[in-house]
């Protein structure tokens, strides 16, 4: 048996699990990769894949760093099915289709960027909206707790990971040449108590865990206090009359924050004048699934329900899915809640609303949820003074809050206690879904508390797996990051530094208005250059 890890290996996207077992060929999860340009090209390379000799596929959750690649794999030749819980595949029916409208409006931006510099063959959309509408026809809805055969000798159980919607830890046997091996892939583990979703369950125990670790090296701080964090920044920019921006992804964060405000609200804690705008399609369609799976709601929310109270409702709400409704938004006069998406603030209106208020000394702007290295949501937690915005250099004036009580991964000894029933004599624990500070850390406690030496594994890296242990590493690349070429670049500078001395010596011959223009043009490039150097 092999497992490769053609994601998520000390990063925190793009998670795949390519597996050969069984004389099959399958993936857990086959997500999108996710942060800077020089990471995200790697969803162009669709080689690793295969997608056409994929048996199946088997899906944890519906978040696009673990299923965005699904309508890529469906175009250059998978066509198999696709196993997830019914909450899984209503959410990324509508999903899939949002990051592929997505994906061809950035591809038309671009070639309109190539026409005016007369540049020609412009990089393509990754994939279609009819793409994913193909991926979405291979769907195939499993129950929690069923065990179900994908393939001959393979069996497959999910359980509730407790992190959105209808997400699952899986629980996999394959039996070959008549012996079983047991594999859980824990997909993205929830926080206990976390609003809405049930609590995580841990499966039954295995020969090898795949263990996510993205808060591996720190708690949640203050968990019982988001709602009151929360109120505090309401409170601040209602005070200055200007707006609270709250980047949220569009399942389950936008719906707890909704919760909690609609709890602030019957507290009394809620602005009766203060609008709440729900700015993303996505997370309103979204809410409208979560509305027709409330069993899957926890007591809380289900007793809510049952007393005629509904979570999701506020008495100033207001929902906007056209495009002229988004803008009005920022016309709007006068404080105002907007939730909005994506999360780490790369694509989608919320870029829009932070270009409108970024700048504004009384604006806040409250992060909910995990930011990805190389992200502008992750620049802006970690208190950059200047962001970039649609080519604009904005200087950073509003407050900016971090709320980690709201997050939907477990936090460090949660993910400790989430294990703990599944170690055992010979169990292996493999750490995937994070940065290199969360793993070697936990890796450290894991160590120290149940006596077993996790693996951490890179890019590409392939592990045989035989009688419970790793028979084999097969390493192809072990940076999680793509290396940058600073030989190339240099050599660019300098060679580029020679043609502008040359260009230089007759500037003064040439017409005033060309010199201006210039003048105009080295000012932009040595302010770009003061920028560059203050970061190195």
């Amino acid at each position: 048996m092999k497992v490769q890890f053609l994601g998520a290996a000390k990063t925190v996207t793009g998670s795949c699990y390519m597996i050969e077992a069984c004389g099959k060929r399958f993936c857990v999860d086959c997500g999108m990769h996710q942060g800077n340009k020089a990471i995200e090209q790697r969803n162009r390379d669709v080689k690793p894949y295969e997608p056409g000799n994929i048996d199946f596929i088997l899906i944890t959750h519906a978040h696009i760093d673990h299923s965005g690649l699904l309508p890529l794999l469906v175009r250059d030749g998978f066509d198999k099915p696709v196993y997830c819980t019914k909450a899984t595949s209503d959410l990324l029916e509508i999903m899939l289709q949002d990051s592929a409208h997505i994906q061809e409006m950035e591809a038309q931006w671009e070639a309109k960027k190539y026409d005016r510099r007369g540049l020609k063959n412009p990089p393509a959309a990754l994939y279609t909206v009819e793409d994913a509408q193909k991926a979405a026809a291979l769907f195939q809805p499993v129950d929690y707790h069923k065990s179900f055969e994908p393939a001959p000798g393979i069996r497959v159980t999910y359980y509730d990971a407790g992190h959105i919607l209808g997400s699952g830890s899986l629980r996999l046997e394959a039996e070959e040449n008549g012996k079983t091996t047991s594999m859980i892939f824990s997909g993205d583990i929830g926080r206990p108590q976390s609003l809405i979703v049930r609590d995580p369950e841990s499966p039954p125990r295995a020969d090898y865990v795949f263990m996510e670790s993205t808060y591996g090296d720190r708690n949640h701080k203050n968990e019982s206090t988001s709602a009151e964090e929360l109120a505090d920044a309401v409170a601040y920019s209602h005070a200055k009359g200007e707006k609270v921006i709250i980047p949220a992804f569009a399942v389950e964060r936008t719906q707890e924050v909704l919760y909690c405000l609609h709890m602030l609200n019957s507290q009394g804690k809620l602005p009766e004048d203060m609008p709440v705008f729900v700015d993303s399609p996505l997370a309103i369609r979204a809410t409208e699934i979560f509305e027709r799976n409330r069993e899957l709601f926890d007591e809380d929310a289900k007793a809510l329900l049952g007393n005629g109270d509904d979570p999701f409702s506020l008495p100033n709400l207001h929902y906007t899915l056209s495009t002229a409704e988004s803008q009005a938004i920022n016309e709007f006069s006068g404080p105002a809640i907007v939730i909005s998406a994506s999360g780490m603030c790369n694509a989608g209106r919320i870029k829009h609303h932070l270009k409108h208020n970024i700048w504004k000394a009384g604006a806040s702007v409250v992060f909910v949820g995990y930011q990805a290295v190389g992200t502008p949501g992750r620049k802006l937690v970690e208190q950059t003074k200047k962001i970039t915005l649609f080519g604009e250099d904005m200087d950073v004036k509003a407050r900016i809050f971090t709320i980690n009580g709201f997050s939907g991964h477990a936090g460090q000894s949660q993910l400790l206690d989430w294990l703990a029933p599944l170690t055992g004599d010979g169990t292996q624990v493999v750490l995937v879904h994070g940065e290199n500070s969360a793993q070697t850390t936990l890796a450290g406690l894991i160590r120290e508390r149940f006596k077993i030496a996790p693996l951490i594994p890179g890019y590409l890296e392939e592990l045989v797996l035989e009688g419970g242990r790793v028979a084999q590493t097969v390493l192809h690349e072990r940076e999680a990051h793509p290396k940058v070429d600073w030989n190339f670049l240099t050599g660019e500078l300098e060679r580029k530094w020679d043609m502008f001395k040359g260009k230089l010596a007759d500037v003064e011959r040439r017409p005033w208005v060309e010199q201006t223009e210039l003048q105009e043009a080295l000012a932009k490039m040595d302010y770009a250059m003061t920028r560059l150097l203050s970061r190195m």
